[in-house]
């Protein structure tokens, strides 16, 4: 992509407004050392040197989005707690809109946290809640429903945590199709969902083959020769009736589907891979900012994968902003 194309498209991306809806977690991250192996167990002893807090799930989303465009909006499930608040902070001070988060005290926040020693992760700690409860279904479809009009394009991200079922995802897609609203996903494979006229789906590679029912085998190089994912490309864009289906594929980069025209490929980007973690919500979160710009579908994957190869040379949940971006394309151009 030339530069004048790409600062078009970055430019045209600025004025858009995302509504993102999915499972929302506060990410915790504990950064150290180890020093030595505990006398009580044959384990690390981490030697605590700063903690940080970021908005995790499907906020990691909305936070990817915010460095290209002032108006997104989470919409999502917290709990009535202290985790739940500092999250709504979080987004807040980030400039994301909390007009869609609704609090629901049986349920509390979702946590993830992280201890990283030298660049590595030691351990991750989870606190786990069920899904929304069923007295607050209805207004948070109410909510969406509103909120769907607003935008320019709907990002559903599924960590599989019971805001998303079979009915919420219905009308969505039935309020935006009516408004005429791009709307994107990235599945989850334990919350299998059927997701009838949308614009994109994104699963990472397992999950793409364990939505087809097709026996994970190991990658193949290269990648345009590997005829089992050629084979799930095709059963998922039948399967899901989608516009477009874009499967990351790790140190492979990421390969785009569509009815009616040739696979496309798009090598990864990354130099150093440092976390992994996150890169997904990056690549869906660029991809759908593309296409709502007016990016072609072969270059919004470009911008994703640009993307992607970013965040996974840092650590914890990271973001990558425009200038990084822009860096990306020329180094590669160049190279």
């Amino acid at each position: 992509m030339d530069p004048r194309r790409l600062q078009h498209i970055l430019d045209t991306a600025s004025t858009k407004r995302l509504l993102v809806v999915g499972d929302l977690m506060l990410d915790e991250f504990v950064w150290g050392n180890v020093g030595r192996i505990s006398p009580e167990a044959p384990v690390p002893v981490v030697e605590v040197q700063s903690e940080s807090s970021y908005p995790g799930g499907a906020a990691n989303v909305a936070r990817n989005l915010r460095e290209f465009t002032l108006s997104v909006t989470m919409l999502g499930m917290i709990g009535e707690d202290e985790a739940g608040r500092k999250l709504s902070g979080l987004l807040d001070s980030e400039g994301i809109s909390v007009a869609g988060l609704f609090t629901d005290p049986r349920h509390p926040t979702i946590v993830k946290t992280r201890i990283i020693a030298q660049r590595q992760q030691v351990v991750r700690v989870d606190r786990e809640r069920g899904g929304a409860s069923g007295s607050s279904r209805q207004d948070i479809l109410d909510k969406a429903s509103r909120l769907v009009s607003e935008s320019d394009a709907v990002l559903i991200e599924d960590y599989g945590k019971g805001l998303l079922d079979q009915p919420f995802v219905d009308a969505l897609l039935e309020t935006a199709s009516k408004a005429g609203i791009l709307v994107t996903c990235d599945p989850n494979p334990k919350n299998p969902l059927e997701w009838p006229g949308i614009a994109t789906i994104k699963p990472n590679r397992s999950e793409a083959f364990a939505a087809a029912g097709v026996p994970l085998s190991p990658p193949v190089h290269p990648v345009e020769n590997d005829t089992a994912l050629m084979k799930v490309g095709e059963i998922l864009l039948d399967r899901w009736k989608a516009g477009a289906l874009l499967i990351t594929l790790s140190e492979q980069g990421m390969m785009l589907f569509r009815k009616g025209a040739a696979p496309y490929h798009t090598p990864t980007k990354a130099r150093e891979i440092y976390d992994v973690s996150g890169a997904g919500d990056t690549s869906i979160s660029l991809y759908t900012l593309g296409i709502a710009a007016g990016a072609t579908p072969e270059e919004a994957a470009e911008l994703a994968n640009h993307a992607a190869g970013v965040v996974v040379g840092k650590l914890g949940t990271a973001t990558c902003t425009r200038e990084e971006l822009e860096r990306s394309f020329s180094v590669h151009t160049q190279s």
